[in-house]
């Protein structure tokens, strides 16, 4: 007898969906609202799922996978605390375009609204941070619910989904068929770019005297690298990118500018300023990257390619918006430039801004910094490690300092901006990426965030290098306390209370090492890449007071950048 004409029960019909959708992988943790589930689980084997220590965790874990596959990471907890600890990494995944789908369990539907044991509105609480979300009310609807939420999760600009699951739908039975295809009244996301508004940027391109690539992880998403740098080489175009976007295009491509915005690039930054036509191809103008608005790109033409049409003139009002796929809109805009104007002299001023500031750190004082940490570690990859950033002023060094040379080999939470993103992300890369070595780069503060979740890197043997760069402060914070708080330090020194963070991840079953002398950089990192199977842990303790620059104050132009540093003497 066929699946399609089989009585199952919705914990049943639950795997035979998963199947469908070929998942690989489920992250999740067990409880009552979710029993029938794994109690099918037991059986099931074309899945593995993975054990986390906290639904946090599963759901960075998810995005992690997700962001290195581009497939949909698959979350599953139970009812009232399982549902809402996802919430966060619900919010990180809604914020930076991340296809997720999260099984949420629930009270019977008898229930609901009553104040029940383990009950919490998840579908209420999580309606403003994912592109939608389904309580299942009748087990006839389950099928096609999960097949929606995935078409929703991974199509047009991809995102977190949640489904909530009542305890009586995964016991109730009927007979199960799963959709070729659904249709969503609404939902028609459109791939191809507008024929006329293609003709008219490619006229302005080939115009320019002083174009400029903005590049965001839509591009990534879309896999559309190829594509970006086949345009970016026949036209001599620069290329600078978003955090979400870096490995769009090669670090180490003359061509490259690096990241832009508040952290960007000097050079990358000037030539912001001094454009004449600006093509932002999927970005969303955040303000991380703008600035002051009215001051960005002040005298450029601008062209916006996304697949979201909310995003068009959402933040900044551009000439030509198009909205589509990047894939097929940037091959398309290349045909369309029939001869680009010769770029040498567009080329011979940021030649001059590179030189004029570049990327620097003091070398000769004997002591550790953070640069040359990211640096060792981007020289002993060759580029082409998966890097697990987490927040703060670590994340701005290895988006500076680390040269990514592939798409989706750079992971970090950008517009939410989550501190304990690595550590579990870093994990659902290890799953997704077999070949390639897997850093998770942290600052001591985030590291602490979901240290759990080194037990389930233990538990699964993976061979992750996870890094911590320990100032025993909350860097970020301390330096715009430095700069704008009058050198209040509040509640951001965390010398006195750091643990002993090679002692911890032994505890956890690792080898662990550390050091705070730069000719033992070298060899440390070697201990690390060079472990065969399951993790290790890298303690690099680096100078306290060190700041990120460039920097541009919130609120600046970002030609209004801070190149060094203020008060030299704060330096101990």
């Amino acid at each position: 007898m066929k699946a399609a004409q089989r009585m199952l029960t919705g914990a049943e019909i639950f795997f035979e969906c998963l199947r469908e959708e070929k998942v690989e992988y489920i992250f999740g943790y067990p409880g009552g609202a979710t029993l029938k589930i794994y109690e099918k689980l037991h059986d099931v084997d074309f899945l593995e799922h993975i054990l986390c220590r906290h639904e946090q965790g599963a759901t960075h874990m998810a995005e992690g996978y997700a962001k290195t596959t581009g497939k949909a990471g698959v979350v599953l907890v139970t009812s009232g605390p399982g549902a809402t600890n996802t919430v966060t990494g619900i919010a990180d995944a809604y914020m930076d375009s991340v296809p997720l789908v999260v099984f949420t369990g629930q009270v019977p539907t008898a229930l609901i609204g009553n104040d029940a044991f383990q009950e919490a509105d998840i579908v209420g609480i999580t309606r403003p941070i994912t592109k939608h979300n389904f309580l299942v009310r009748d087990v006839r609807e389950l099928a096609e619910t999960i097949k929606k939420a995935f078409y929703i999760a991974t199509t047009g600009r991809p995102g977190p989904v949640v489904v909530d699951l009542p305890k009586d739908m995964l016991n109730s039975s009927c007979l199960y068929s799963y959709p070729d295809q659904v249709n969503i009244p609404g939902y028609k996301p459109r791939y191809s770019g507008h024929v006329n508004q293609i003709k008219k940027a490619a006229s302005v391109l080939a115009d320019a005297k002083r174009p400029l690539l903005y590049v965001g992880g839509g591009v990534i998403m879309s896999h559309a690298t190829e594509e970006l740098r086949a345009l970016a080489r026949a036209f001599n175009f620069p290329v600078t990118m978003t955090l979400q976007g870096l490995g769009a295009f090669p670090g180490i491509d003359r061509q490259s500018l690096g990241m832009l915005g508040m952290h960007g690039t000097y050079w990358a930054n000037q030539a912001v300023n001094h454009c004449d036509v600006l093509v932002a191809i999927g970005a969303r103008f955040d303000d991380r990257v703008t600035g002051k608005i009215s001051a960005f790109a002040p005298d450029a033409y601008k062209i916006h390619v996304d697949i979201d049409p909310t995003a068009i003139d959402k933040n900044v009002v551009v000439d030509i918006p198009i909205v589509g796929d990047a894939r097929k809109v940037i091959p398309a805009l290349h045909k369309a430039i029939k001869k680009a104007r010769d770029m040498s002299a567009w080329w011979a001023r940021i030649e001059e801004w590179r030189r004029a500031c570049p990327l620097s750190y003091e070398k000769n004082d004997g002591k550790l910094r953070s640069e040359y940490v990211i640096e060792r570690l981007s020289e002993a990859t060759k580029g082409n490690a998966i890097v697990v950033s987490d927040v703060g002023q670590h994340q701005m060094w290895v988006a500076q300092y680390y040269k990514f040379n592939h798409p989706r080999s750079h992971l970090s939470s950008g517009g939410l901006g989550t501190m304990g993103f690595s550590v579990p992300a870093s994990i659902g890369a290890a799953f997704a990426v077999k070949d390639r070595p897997i850093l998770s780069i942290n600052g001591d503060g985030g590291f602490q965030m979901n240290i759990q979740e080194l037990i389930t890197a233990v538990a699964y043997k993976l061979p992750i290098v996870f890094v911590i760069i320990n100032n025993s402060f909350l860097g970020m914070v301390r330096q715009w306390q430095e700069l704008f708080y009058d050198e209040k330090y509040s509640f951001t020194d965390l010398s006195d209370s750091n643990p002993d963070f090679v002692q911890a991840a032994r505890a956890f079953g690792m080898p662990a090492y550390a050091t705070d002398d730069p000719v033992r950089v070298d060899a440390l990192i070697e201990k690390g890449l060079s472990r065969g199977e399951g993790p290790v842990l890298l303690e690099f303790k680096v100078v306290k007071e060190d700041m990120v620059f460039p920097m541009v104050p919130a609120g600046a132009a970002i030609s209004d950048m801070i190149v060094k540093r203020l008060n030299p003497e704060r330096m101990m």
